[in-house]
């Protein structure tokens, strides 16, 4: 099922733009779909949300929330093992697998309101009611589990390592790292808060692992396919050169080389960056445009002029300057500039209210997902020792995970490590 549905937008489903301006007009009622509401298709394709729409847990690739076009809302989690065996690390993904199986189709994990008097529920039960809302639950395996702690030192997949020391790194020790990372995305943020909850507290019970930082992150700063450039909080549309075909996915994201349980995993980068938001907003918008190489309100390469336009990077202007400056962000990163190097970005725009000076504490949860995670290192390098974008961002945490692919039916997200 797409989640551009037409046949469900017909028989009466909102986008929750179009439920957010009935609300605002208070002296009015949502009207009934009408032909002139249907004159309006076009835009109301680009956010309709489908609260319904289930993704499958499990499946014979890749895990469901790396291709899957990005949800509205995201609930990031990294976890430490607080009993290092390989036994317990078995049963906690055995278990989180079959609750995440649950989740994605909106059902309970377990019992909420228990029948036998003084019982603790197994289900926390803030999501009873709710639809799926395209949740998926994505588990990522750190460093530290392929060591001879866990006997899995062999089976470490090919380019896991710590993250090389990066020119931009301003790293707090409390935001980076991890034993496992969870990566819930919905187009509900209660549905995305309660799938971690649960999975946070069956760690807990088990004794398994203890939760070492979270991010919850709103307005996807990436667009997958069919999918309208969202905006960062610089207000810059962000994800307009996103990676979106498969053949792309199967050449940068996907694992095809190594050990056959390899195949379909994926490594995952996050990072944590701080915006200084108040900065960026006294200065000039041209300025921010040469930042970006990029106009703000069209998403224009500034050697073009409409959003998908490929950028000319050797477009000069009259006084014989690169139009697309050379420390533009967009130049920097461009694949036609890293020998062909793409990543797939899956970012979340975030805020943690105020700092201690009362200013905004917000920015962007980067994360993306590659075949080896030097292609970011490549790009990360490149990027910190010259972006403009540098004076206003600050890159405050970070992590690095394998992805396994996804569990086959009745089985767990890495099975074969244990085999």
């Amino acid at each position: 099922m797409s989640l551009h549905d037409k046949s469900l937008f017909s028989r009466g489903r909102v986008s929750r733009r179009n439920m957010l301006k009935g609300s605002l007009a208070s002296a009015l009622t949502i009207p009934a779909l009408t032909p002139a509401f249907a004159s309006t298709q076009e835009e109301n394709d680009k956010d309709n949300i489908i609260l319904s729409h289930q993704w499958p847990f499990y499946g014979d690739q890749g895990q469901s929330g790396i291709t899957t076009p990005p949800q509205r809302h995201i609930m990031y989690m990294t976890f430490d093992m607080t009993t290092p065996t390989a036994q317990t690390l078995q049963i906690l993904l055995a278990r989180w697998s079959a609750a995440i199986a649950q989740l994605v189709q909106g059902a309970t994990v377990g019992t909420v309101e228990p029948s036998r008097n003084g019982s603790v529920g197994t289900d926390t039960g803030e999501a009873v009611g709710l639809d799926p809302s395209s949740l998926t639950v994505t588990i990522g395996l750190g460093p530290s589990i392929f060591t001879d702690t866990y006997g899995l030192k062999a089976k470490c997949p090919t380019h896991l390592r710590p993250l090389s020391a990066l020119p931009s790194d301003n790293l707090q020790p409390e935001l980076s790292g991890g034993d496992l990372s969870l990566q819930a995305c919905a187009d509900d943020p209660q549905v995305a808060y309660h799938a971690i909850r649960v999975l946070a507290r069956i760690a807990k019970t088990l004794g398994a692992a203890q939760t070492r930082w979270t991010v919850m992150g709103f307005g996807r700063a990436s667009a997958g396919k069919g999918e309208e450039t969202p905006r960062n909080l610089f207000g810059f549309k962000d994800g307009t050169r996103n990676l979106v075909e498969k053949s792309d996915f199967d050449q940068h994201v996907w694992v095809q080389q190594g050990p056959a349980w390899e195949h379909y995993g994926s490594y995952q980068v996050v990072r944590k960056i701080k915006m200084n938001i108040e900065n960026w907003d006294t200065d000039r918008v041209s300025d921010q445009n040469n930042i970006f190489g990029r106009h703000k309100l069209s998403g224009a390469p500034l050697s073009g002029t409409h959003e998908f336009d490929t950028p000319d990077f050797h477009k000069k202007n009259p006084d014989g300057e690169l139009v697309i400056p050379a420390t533009a962000h967009i130049r920097l990163a461009a694949h036609e500039n890293n020998q062909g190097v793409r990543i797939l970005r899956r970012s979340y725009n975030y805020t943690d209210g105020l700092n201690q000076y009362g200013q905004l504490d917000a920015g962007l949860l980067f994360i993306s997902y590659q075949n080896d995670p030097a292609h970011f290192e490549q790009l990360q390098r490149k990027l910190g020792a010259s972006d403009a974008l540098n004076e206003y961002i600050s890159h405050i945490g970070s992590a690095l995970f394998f992805v396994p692919p996804a569990a086959k039916e009745g089985s767990y997200i890495g099975a074969e490590l244990f085999s």
